[in-house]
C-alpha cells in the first residue's frame, strides 16, 4: 500500500489533489493509520511523528500525489458571549481545563459536554448546539511541529507520541496561534479510516 509520509499546510500547496480524506478531530492527530479517500484511494498514513492535521492541509504520497484533508462536521457547542471581555473570560475558564477550543470571530466552539455547558451558562454565556468541522487552536493538545504550522520558539522534541489519539489527555503549557485557520468551511464527504493496532 502506498504511504503518505509528509504533510503540507493549507497555504503551501496549489496542485490538484488526487483524492480527499474526511477526518474528525481525533483522526486528524495520528501518526500511522490506514485511510481510504472519498474517491477510493487507499493509502497508509505513515508519519515520523503524530501531527495535528487541519482542514485544508495535504498529505503527500510517496509518488508525489496529494490527498486533501477535510475536517468532518461533528457535534459541537458554540458559545456566544456578551462582549469581547466576556468572551476572553469564558475562554480563560476553558483553557484552564485544557479543553480543545476553536476561536471564531464572535464565538468559542468546543465538543459537546454537558458539564462544561452548565459551567459556561453559569458564566452568563449562551450555548447553541451545532454540527460543524472542529478546528481548535493549537496548544494544550496539538504539540507537534511540522513543515506547515509555525511553532517557532517551542521545543517539541520531548513529546512522546505513539500514534494513538490523545485529544483530551495531552497537556502542554504553551500557546500557539493559527488565526488563519478560523472560520473556513469545507464540503461534506465521507471516508473510512481504520487505525492500525
Amino acid at each position: 500500500m502506498i504511504r503518505a509520509t509528509q504533510v503540507r499546510g493549507q497555504h503551501r500547496w496549489t496542485e490538484t489533489a488526487a483524492d480527499t480524506i474526511v477526518l474528525d478531530f481525533d483522526d486528524r492527530h495520528r501518526r500511522r493509520m490506514a485511510m481510504t479517500g472519498t474517491r477510493g484511494l487507499e493509502f497508509l498514513l505513515d508519519l515520523e511523528n503524530a501531527v495535528a492535521l487541519r482542514g485544508g492541509d495535504a498529505l503527500v504520497l510517496e509518488d508525489g500525489r496529494l490527498v486533501e484533508v477535510v475536517a468532518a462536521p461533528e457535534p459541537l457547542l458554540e458559545i456566544r458571549c456578551n462582549d469581547p471581555q466576556h468572551l476572553v473570560r469564558v475562554a480563560w475558564h476553558l483553557g484552564n481545563r485544557h479543553l480543545p477550543t476553536q476561536i471564531t470571530g464572535k464565538a468559542l466552539r468546543i465538543r459537546r459536554d454537558h458539564v462544561i455547558e452548565g459551567m459556561v451558562k453559569g458564566l452568563g454565556a449562551r450555548v447553541i448546539e451545532i454540527e460543524a468541522p472542529f478546528d481548535p487552536e493549537g496548544g494544550a493538545y496539538a504539540g507537534d511541529s511540522h513543515e506547515t504550522h509555525d511553532h517557532a520558539g517551542h521545543d517539541h522534541s520531548k513529546h512522546d507520541h505513539d500514534g494513538r489519539d490523545h485529544g483530551h489527555h495531552h497537556n502542554h503549557d504553551h500557546q500557539h496561534h493559527h488565526d488563519e485557520h478560523c472560520d473556513h468551511d469545507h464540503h461534506d464527504g465521507h471516508s473510512h479510516a481504520h487505525e492500525n493496532k
